[in-house]
């Protein structure tokens, strides 16, 4: 199935259409509930938020479209330190409004997570709802995975608790999970670099600025 999708890296005009795709996958998730606990706000404010990072990915990182448009992968280079989105705070009040504190909280206690070290960070894996288990999510990984074998860097990501499996059969294994107050369990993941030429901490002593994202649907 694989060798049948063809992946396109996005160009800026795809980013709209990149946005809802993410937030069309996740509005059905518990971490779609928990952020914006309003089904009926839940949509736009997913789709606005999403947006932010989305632009934010084509100046540090990457965006990969399956040629269909049902499916896409979104990363960042933290080669080094890359700086937040342009007036990220004025920016997500605007996008969330009161559910601004709960992005927040995310953001906090994600960044105690991740990795320090220069490290590809796969900020979200999404897959158009209707079109989800034909084969585009795994057509992506193994995407990503060569890309990561050819960078020689290990990766940092998230996901919901129950993902993990997939992730796993990239060469992702599990961390110390996070479980947000009243809501749903994370499962953050890391994959080594292939030749072990680069060490990743467990358990971090400098938190980044990763924000919110890194979760799949």
């Amino acid at each position: 199935m694989e060798s049948l999708v063809h992946i396109r890296a996005a160009r800026w005009a795809d980013k709209d259409l990149v946005a809802l795709l993410i937030a069309d996958a996740l509005h059905p998730t518990p971490l779609a509930a928990w952020l914006v606990p309003k089904p009926g706000q839940r949509c736009q404010v997913l789709t606005e938020v999403v947006a932010i990072w989305v632009e934010h990915a084509l100046f540090f990182g990457d965006i990969h479209l399956t040629d269909d448009l049902t499916a896409t992968a979104v990363g960042f280079h933290r080669y080094r330190p890359i700086p937040p989105p342009a007036n990220y705070r004025t920016r997500l009040t605007d996008a969330a409004g009161p559910h601004a504190d709960r992005f927040d909280l995310l953001d906090t206690l994600l960044a105690k997570k991740q990795p320090t070290e220069p490290h590809y960070h796969l900020a979200f894996l999404a897959v158009r709802t209707d079109v989800q288990r034909g084969g585009c999510g795994v057509a992506l990984l193994a995407h990503h995975r060569s890309r990561l074998d050819r960078i020689d860097l290990p990766s940092w990501t998230a996901v919901l608790a129950g993902g993990e499996h997939l992730l796993a059969r990239y060469g992702y294994t599990p961390r110390p999970a996070i479980t947000l107050p009243d809501g749903p369990t994370l499962q953050p993941m890391r994959r080594n670099a292939r030749h072990g030429s680069s060490v990743m901490p467990i358990n971090p002593a400098r938190p980044v600025d990763n924000r919110w994202h890194g979760f799949h649907a």
